[in-house]
């Protein structure tokens, strides 16, 4: 893979830990309740954590457990009935839509295990994507073409996902999760839908982007292979966090 791309070393600088910096997300007795037919279902039941910056961090749990709950609330996707979802010293509890899609922009980069590509269009216009909902320097094709050539995709430019494989799918939505240089990135069981080689090339592209770029990264797996790569494992269990272990010895993500 080719050495990072001085524009994207610039942009990633604000990621870098410093004593001023706050956490990448701090996340504060955080409730999730929804209606049900005879009362109220608690998704998430009081869950605590903060994640440094520059941390991998796995989620853990069965399913049914939270997970996917509680990173659609870190995200703001979802919106927690009660407690704090604090992202990058930003406070994004009560925020109206319309200012959490701007956060969102700047702050997340999300990948899902079904890839969530737009069929029509191809690799780099998938890309492109994020650069036009906000206020972000420079050429989106530009940047488009760099961050596929890191992911090792700047042959596929022009190709649809229809044309590409699972494995060569999820690069593009790495780069395209990657393409505002947000500090942190979420991730919902991205090695789902791979195949034990293509799940593992994955999972080293992830690690060369997180010693190169500070990335913080969160991913929700049931895979044990994701969890042993992570810097620190959380688990959850009835929505509630039920371990929280830090792997001293981890072979780095």
């Amino acid at each position: 893979m080719s050495d990072l791309a001085p524009s994207l070393a610039r942009s990633a600088a604000p990621a870098a830990a410093t004593p001023e910096a706050p956490p990448a997300l701090d996340v504060r007795e955080l409730w999730r309740s929804l209606p049900f037919a005879t009362g109220v279902l608690d998704i998430l039941r009081g869950i605590t954590f903060r994640v440094d910056r520059g941390e991998f961090v796995a989620i853990m749990g069965p399913s049914g457990s939270g997970k996917s709950t509680l990173l659609g609330c870190i995200s703001g996707l979802d919106l927690p009935s009660r407690g704090q979802v604090i992202l990058n010293g930003i406070d994004i509890t009560h925020m109206k839509e319309s200012q959490l899609a701007s956060i969102r922009n700047r702050t997340v980069g999300m990948v899902f295990q079904a890839y969530n590509l737009i069929p029509t269009l191809t690799a780099q216009e998938n890309v492109e994507i994020p650069l036009y909902a906000g206020n972000h320097p420079g050429s989106p094709s530009a940047r488009a073409r760099e961050l596929l050539e890191l992911v090792g995709l700047g042959h596929r430019l022009g190709h649809r996902p229809n044309q590409l494989s699972g494995g060569e799918q999820q690069r593009v939505a790495v780069a395209r999760a990657l393409a505002t240089a947000p500090p942190l990135v979420i991730a919902d069981e991205p090695t789902g839908n791979l195949d034990a080689a293509a799940g593992t090339a994955l999972l080293d592209l992830l690690g060369d982007l997180r010693r190169r770029t500070g990335t913080t990264f969160v991913v929700a797996t049931h895979d044990t292979s994701v969890a042993e790569r992570a810097s620190r494992v959380l688990h959850i269990a009835d929505g509630q966090l039920v371990g929280d272990r830090r792997q001293d010895g981890h072979r780095d993500l």
